[in-house]
């Protein structure tokens, strides 16, 4: 008889529904407030374009995702993709690598979520001196109340939160679009198409830039998670990620056009961009008032607070998996039949990830850089992962049997191109602590490689896993 706990969790979720995973862990209000700043410093007025540039790149890698999931659905995401693709060996290293990116993006948000309940208390006129763990150590604790219900009550959170955020954007956007048009903004130069030409700056340098728009997209595979808790998996998970990826590119395009004409379209408005802390509150305050600006700060602590839940839902799920094929105590690889979530996997990921930010807490780093430190670790980890999977759809287009047509290996050798041209830029001429933070992914990156090494019978029973259920 089979052991119910072992069973696969009932197909629930519609694709919109689990494409609030990945819009929750893209975290679009936290990407539009922090991520174009940095490009401005870089690119001045060309943000617009360089937010272009990483669209194209981040589509085509997410083809890959796409092309396998259409045909492979599977908790563990990168771990089956590229476990079916290359083999039981790859599957693991880049599940495992996967892993370490969940595990640190969910630490990093829970940095993040003491960053911007400070920020709101701040920007609402309230003195801030509750210490960041505090914020996170609650921020936490109903992230792993939630995740221990159904999936479906996940999602519909993610998608309160991801819909509010992305309509008071919108909301910002437009009456930007509106003053500086009309002459009622408190800028000067209008709102023409220079930012998307390479006025003031080189393509050499916007596809640098590119490299830090491009985190904006990252996560977009985290619904692959969803593949066994969703109605027909092999046209609803390609559909969320697909569009995911192309409906955060098309906002995240036009906010950061509406951003660059609203502090400027010049290089002093380029310059006031990159100096700005939260680009979109300090616009929100200048172009409707202090009240929405204190709103749209809330808004990015509960998106803050959506990351975290979404990638822990992920990093459960993926510990769920691997748990269930042999790595780690057979214990989190059971369901809750009840929720047919992963229970013991969501407890075990919120104890380590909540330990992750308290350590840097302990240690007198504060939530800022615990935020970044821990996002840079966990992109670093996400290369790898998608680098791996981006080679098993090369390999699986090049198979005889694979009936697709051998152009579309353009798509994922030009992706994992652009994919080794992002890690070259995130891992040389860092500065420290930054020049750390590649040795911390390679060494975990390695301790799945030698894991999987070391224990051969573990190959064994994930490959035989693999098999049985694609057949």
């Amino acid at each position: 008889m089979i052991d119910m706990d072992l069973k696969a969790p009932p197909r629930k979720l519609r694709s919109w529904e689990a494409a609030a995973l990945s819009i929750g862990f893209m975290g679009p209000v936290l990407a539009m407030a922090l991520n174009g700043i940095g490009v401005a410093g870089l690119v001045g007025t060309a943000v617009p374009l360089t937010f272009l540039v990483a669209f194209a790149g981040t589509c085509l890698i997410a083809y890959g995702f796409v092309r396998l999931t259409r045909k492979f659905n599977h908790a563990g995401s990168v771990y089956a993709l590229a476990g079916h693709t290359i083999g039981p060996r790859a599957g693991f290293f880049g599940g495992f690598a996967l892993l370490g990116t969940y595990l640190a993006f969910a630490a990093c948000t829970l940095a993040a979520c003491g960053v911007f309940f400070g920020a709101w208390l701040d920007q609402s006129g309230i003195a801030n001196k509750t210490p960041w763990i505090l914020v996170s150590a609650a921020a936490g604790v109903l992230v792993l109340l939630a995740n221990l219900r159904e999936s479906r009550f996940v999602t519909s959170i993610l998608l309160a939160i991801g819909g509010t955020g992305i309509l008071l954007m919108l909301g910002l956007g437009v009456v930007i679009l509106y003053q500086v048009s009309t002459g009622a903004a408190p800028v000067s130069e209008p709102a023409d198409l220079t930012p998307f030409t390479f006025a003031g700056t080189t393509p050499g340098i916007i596809m640098t830039a590119s490299v830090f728009a491009f985190l904006s997209w990252a996560g977009f595979e985290s619904c692959a998670s969803l593949g066994e808790e969703t109605r027909n998996p092999k046209k609803a998970i390609p559909l969320a990620l697909g569009g995911s990826v192309v409906g955060a590119g098309i906002i995240y395009v036009f906010i950061m056009y509406v951003q660059t004409v609203g502090f400027g379209n010049s290089a002093a408005g380029a310059a006031g961009f990159a100096a700005s802390e939260s680009s979109l509150t300090q616009l929100a305050a200048q172009y409707i008032g202090p009240g929405y600006a204190q709103l749209l700060a809330f808004s990015a602590f509960a998106v803050a607070f959506a990351s975290t839940l979404s990638s822990t839902a992920s990093g459960a799920r993926l510990v769920f998996a691997l748990a269930r094929d042999g790595f780690g105590p057979a214990s989190l690889g059971k369901l809750n039949p009840k929720t047919g979530t992963p229970t013991r996997a969501v407890v075990a990921v919120f104890a380590v990830t909540l330990t992750m930010a308290l350590i840097l807490f302990l240690s007198g780093v504060g939530a800022f850089d615990s935020y970044y430190w821990y996002a840079t670790v966990a992109v670093l980890c996400l290369l790898v992962a998608y680098g791996t999977t981006t080679v098993g759809v090369i390999m699986h287009i090049l198979r005889a049997d694979s009936g697709i047509p051998r152009w579309e290996l353009l798509m994922p050798v030009l992706g994992l191109a652009y994919l080794c041209y992002v890690f070259f830029v995130q891992t040389v001429g860092q500065e420290a602590p930054y020049s750390y933070f590649p040795y911390i992914a390679a060494a975990w990156c390695l301790l799945g490689f030698i894991v999987i090494l070391a224990r051969p019978s573990l190959a064994r029973s994930i490959g035989d896993r693999l098999v049985n259920e694609q057949n």
